[in-house]
C-alpha cells in the first residue's frame, strides 16, 4: 500500500531527535515557512536552529500522529500530540499537549507548515507563579 505525503512527513518528523535534524532536509523545502502561535520562522537554515534549541531545551520530546489526511495533492492535515520533559516546568514532569498541523506541500516536501495549539496549555499554565493565575481564571469562566 503506497503512503501519502502526509503519512511520509508524519512518520519522518517522529523520528527526529537532536542528533538528526539534518533530517529536516528530506522535510522540508529549502524555502519553507513554519508559523505556529508562538513563532514564525522561514527557511529551512531558520527551522535548523529553532529544532536545535528546542531539543536542546527539552529533557525529552515525542509527536504522535493519531490522524493524516491528505485533502488532495498539495494540502494535507495531521492531529497529533507532543509529549515534553522541561526540567524548568512541572516539576520536570511529562507535558502532554494536543494539536494540529496544516501542510502545505511542493512536490514531496513541504513549502508551509502552520500549526494550532493552545499556547497557555504548551508553556503558561506551567510555569509556577503564572500556571495558578491561568488555572484560577481558567476555573472563574468555566
Amino acid at each position: 500500500m503506497t503512503s501519502t505525503a502526509a503519512e511520509r512527513f508524519a512518520e519522518g518528523f517522529a523520528a527526529i531527535d537532536r542528533t538528526n535534524l539534518s533530517t529536516l532536509a528530506d522535510l522540508y523545502h529549502e524555502d519553507m515557512v513554519f508559523i505556529d502561535p508562538l513563532h514564525e520562522i522561514r527557511g529551512l537554515a531558520a527551522m535548523r536552529a529553532y529544532c536545535a534549541n528546542l531539543y536542546a531545551n527539552v529533557s525529552e520530546i515525542r509527536f504522535d500522529f493519531h490522524h493524516c489526511q491528505q485533502l488532495n495533492p498539495t494540502d494535507a492535515v495531521l492531529r497529533w500530540t507532543m509529549t515534553y520533559r522541561h526540567p524548568r516546568l512541572k516539576g520536570g514532569l511529562p507535558i502532554a499537549l494536543d494539536g494540529c498541523s496544516f501542510l502545505e506541500f511542493r512536490g514531496e516536501k513541504v513549502c508551509r507548515h502552520r500549526d494550532y495549539f493552545d499556547a497557555g496549555a504548551l508553556l503558561y499554565e506551567h510555569l509556577p507563579v503564572l500556571g495558578s493565575v491561568i488555572g484560577w481564571l481558567k476555573g472563574r469562566l468555566a
